[in-house]
């Protein structure tokens, strides 16, 4: 844990202190920002208050004591209800606005760990609670120099195996020929462990309407095959089997034959206008030095689709935050899931990945974005025209 670091981020936000709490390992935010790894298992309920000026301060079971050992700070423990109460009144003492790892309304659920009782529990002794989202994507969502090399690494790989997988589709199509959709998955599978990487599920591989479901994936049990003139999609992530590695996540489409139908690179080519609107609102915001927040970088992807005639089919955000898992916690490109008023914070990573889903087939293009100071870029290949497979 970094005591300066948290404090100078409080002191910038304004905010009183950050209040951790955790029963049962609910809260792993808490467990790695204080870089806290408890021998026992945890039973009982532990605070932990960090102020933004001065020492913290610990409010523990008695029979659960040594749960905060080794973060700086006095201890206050406690057995009966009544002692725990008064030590959070103890604790929290003189404070107006102190954080939790709570979001109002539930609008970030990537943060909203802190149950409802709990946060009643904080404010009988008088202080407001506030979000901790701010907080929680300054220290988790920005990458060191390590974080970024093994994202670009990653995403050099999965480049290589998506052109792989897609040279595999074509040759299988040929002449009449096929291949399965969990044929497909599994050859990406099997590239990624042969290449070093992991992943936490998928890769996604849909053909027709298929593709027109965004979270599908087939099985031994539910795969169809592809075939010449059909419509392909492909979404894979992926990170380098190694500690502290960053996800790449792209997703590219194709057709097997040598011309696609005009319904095909109609959508495509809607996709990809939205996908382009959220890749220059996100470059020229940050090159002017204006701070950039989630909502808006939705809001071009979204505007260039409905002005198309197909926001309807635009089902979900235009994009989320990567880290060391696929989804983040830093800013999401979202203002129709969710209303995401984040900044997105100078060394961070995201998806842009609208999509259009239609009733016999869906298209969606993702990339991802690596944001600097005043500088952001597109980390891996860009797809600029359906892929051909003849």
């Amino acid at each position: 844990m970094n005591l300066d670091a948290i404090q100078e981020q409080l002191r910038a936000l304004q905010l009183d202190g950050w209040l951790f709490f955790d029963h049962h390992r609910r809260d792993p935010l808490a467990y790695r920002i204080l870089g806290l790894d408890p021998a026992s298992h945890v039973t009982r309920r532990w605070y932990y208050f960090i102020p933004a000026d001065g020492t913290p301060v610990g409010l523990v079971h008695r029979i659960e004591s040594k749960m905060l050992d080794g973060l700086p700070g006095d201890r206050i423990p406690y057995s009966r209800w009544s002692e725990q109460t008064a030590g959070l009144a103890k604790m929290l003492g003189g404070r107006q606005r102190v954080a939790m790892q709570f979001s109002p309304l539930c609008a970030i659920p990537y943060v909203s760990l802190v149950d409802g009782g709990t946060i009643d529990l904080v404010r009988s002794t008088g202080v407001e609670v506030v979000s901790s989202a701010e907080l929680i994507q300054h220290f988790e969502a920005r990458l060191d120099q390590v974080g970024y090399e093994t994202h670009m690494e990653a995403g050099r790989r999965v480049d290589r195996i998506r052109a792989a997988a897609f040279e595999l589709i074509r040759a299988r199509t040929q002449n009449g020929g096929s291949v399965s959709e969990y044929e497909v998955q599994s050859f990406l599978r099997q590239r990624f462990a042969e290449q070093g990487l992991v992943t936490d599920g998928g890769p996604i591989v849909g053909v027709n309407a298929n593709a027109g479901n965004p979270h599908y994936e087939p099985s031994a049990e539910q795969s169809l095959p592809i075939q010449s003139g059909d419509f392909v999609l492909l979404d894979m992530w992926a990170k380098l089997d190694q500690p502290d590695a960053v996800f790449y996540d792209i997703t590219w489409t194709g057709y097997c034959g040598r011309s696609a139908p005009a319904k095909f690179t109609a959508v495509f080519d809607v996709v990809k206008a939205g996908r382009d609107a959220a890749i220059a609102k996100v470059l020229a915001t940050i090159a002017n030095g204006t701070d950039l927040r989630g909502f808006e970088v939705d809001d071009a992807a979204r505007h260039a689709i409905t002005a198309a005639g197909y926001g309807d089919w635009f089902t979900h955000r235009t994009g989320h935050s990567i880290g060391r898992e696929i989804h983040g916690n830093g800013a999401n490109m979202d203002n129709l899931e969710t209303h995401d008023e984040r900044r997105v914070l100078p060394w961070s990573c995201f998806s842009i990945e609208p999509g259009v889903y239609l009733d016999d087939f869906g298209v969606r293009s993702e990339i991802d974005i690596f944001v600097r100071e005043n500088s952001a870029e597109v980390t891996g290949e860009m797809q600029d025209a359906l892929v051909l497979l003849a």
